[in-house]
């Protein structure tokens, strides 16, 4: 059945091609969700961005006719657009708390107006889509059907995890130590977990007989066969060794040059940016892969804003980057100099090795508001708390990556301080979801806590 879809501007501003999503479908905008637009079009934040595309194809439709009268979307599925003012006398309709007139309640005003429509029988059943859950639940109240905008959702409890277990006989076990590794289609059917493997997810091999002993392997698509893990335990990394199978899962694909694409999934204290900084400055600094090591990540604060920060960029950047700065030093020996009562650490300062790469141009810090454009060859690039970002925002990200780059994104879905995305619907998980199974790309989902027992018991508690 044909439906009218009345949208709120916050689901323009996620997602400008909104509008085309609806296929055979009547598309509803309130003449207030474009007085919205128009006042975002001059942000210089990706709402701003989306607000001017969005004007664009309102200007680009408006050539097919009358937008009040309604304009054709789509002539392959036959869904239309109109644009729909608020009448006073629907608003006045509305409960007496809800008349002031504000955007939210003029949307609500028109939703209304569709419905009393349909209740006449002249129109199909009325949804209003908006990602604001106040305004939903206001709509629910006056006896609206309201719906989050789902298109890009991914369910987090179904998430791909990058790894799972199998159990084989002792003498496919043997048999992975081969050269040429295990083939899969050598694996039992009826053994648990043998479903059809994912590019480069990793594997634990557990001996039906003797349960203690297991193996740890990755699929490789190009040769269908399963590979043993290699890369962690051959290369030093410093003071940095995977302390559980998750971390070696992950550790292999930040190591291996052929997977240029590497999410990492995780609560807090799980490593996830500290084992994609020691892979990164190895491969930067030691066997020379990489020209630098690139770090960013979103400018979203924790709680209210302290106010303006003075200095040039990298002075304004340096409070964001602390934690990359916490993590370096661990890295390159300060934490040890603290811990054993040494002086070096004291006398050189926490900033010295962050200060001591930049100098040597092997570390170089990027505000992502100044990504766009750029072509980034040739660079371990890391994306740290990318959860705050759009899927809009990561697509931009990824298609900077030029010849010879590694990108890897780390985050936590449940530590989200962005207001415009949730755990299902940020561009962490959306690029989990759509890179799943393609060789280029490779993810873990951390599970373990390893950065002290407290943090792991706060992180299992307080939730």
């Amino acid at each position: 059945m044909r439906k009218t879809y009345v949208l709120d501007t916050n689901v323009l501003l996620h997602d400008p091609d909104a509008l085309t999503r609806f296929e055979d479908n009547l598309v509803v905008i309130p003449i207030e969700v474009v007085a919205e637009i128009d006042r975002f079009k001059r942000d210089p934040s990706e709402k701003g961005r989306n607000a001017r595309a969005v004007s664009r194809l309102l200007d680009e439709l408006r050539t097919k006719g009358n937008l009040a009268d309604g304009v054709p979307l789509d002539d392959r599925h036959g869904g239309q657009l109109r644009v729909v003012f608020c009448r006073a006398e629907t608003l006045a309709q509305l409960p007496p708390e809800l008349r002031a007139g504000n955007g939210d309640h003029n949307i609500l005003a028109v939703a209304l107006e569709q419905r009393l429509q349909d209740v006449m029988g002249n129109q199909p059943p009325v949804v209003l889509v908006t990602k604001d859950t106040n305004l939903r639940i206001k709509a629910d109240a006056v006896g609206l059907i309201a719906q989050d905008y789902t298109t890009d959702k991914v369910a987090i409890a179904d998430l791909y995890r990058g790894f799972r277990e199998l159990w084989v006989s002792a003498e496919l076990m043997d048999r992975i130590k081969q050269p040429e590794g295990l083939a899969a289609d050598a694996l039992p059917a009826s053994s648990p977990g043998a479903e059809a493997l994912l590019a480069n997810e990793g594997v634990t091999l557990v001996n039906q007989l003797q349960p203690a002993h297991t193996m740890l392997a990755r699929y490789n698509a190009a040769s269908q066969t399963l590979q043993p893990l290699q890369r962690a335990s051959k290369v030093r990394l410093g003071r940095i060794q995977s302390r559980n199978r998750e971390q070696t899962f992950a550790l292999d694909l930040l190591l291996d040059p052929s997977v240029p694409l590497v999410t990492l999934l995780g609560k807090a204290g799980t490593g996830k940016t500290l084992l994609a900084l020691a892979a990164g400055l190895h491969q930067v600094a030691d066997e020379r892969l990489y020209e630098r090591l690139l770090v960013t990540r979103p400018v979203i604060s924790l709680g209210k804003e302290i106010g303006f920060l003075p200095g040039d960029v990298d002075e304004k950047m340096g409070p964001w980057m602390q934690p990359i700065i916490d993590n370096l030093d661990y890295l390159l020996g300060g934490a040890d100099d603290i811990q054993g009562g040494g002086g070096r650490a004291s006398q050189r300062g926490p900033r010295s090795s962050w200060a001591d790469l930049k100098g040597m141009g092997l570390l170089e810090v990027e505000a992502i508001s100044y990504i766009r454009g750029r072509s980034i060859p040739r660079q371990f690039m890391i994306v740290d708390e990318s959860q705050n970002l759009t899927p809009h925002e990561v697509k931009t990200i990824v298609t900077r990556v030029g010849e010879g780059t590694k990108i890897v994104f780390t985050g936590d879905p449940y530590q989200i301080d962005n207001p415009y995305v949730d755990a299902e619907s940020n561009g962490l998980t959306w690029l989990v979801e759509r890179f799943k199974g393609q060789k280029l790309a490779g993810h873990v989902t951390l599970c373990r806590g390893e950065r002290s027992p407290l943090a792991e018991l706060a992180a299992n508690l307080l939730e």
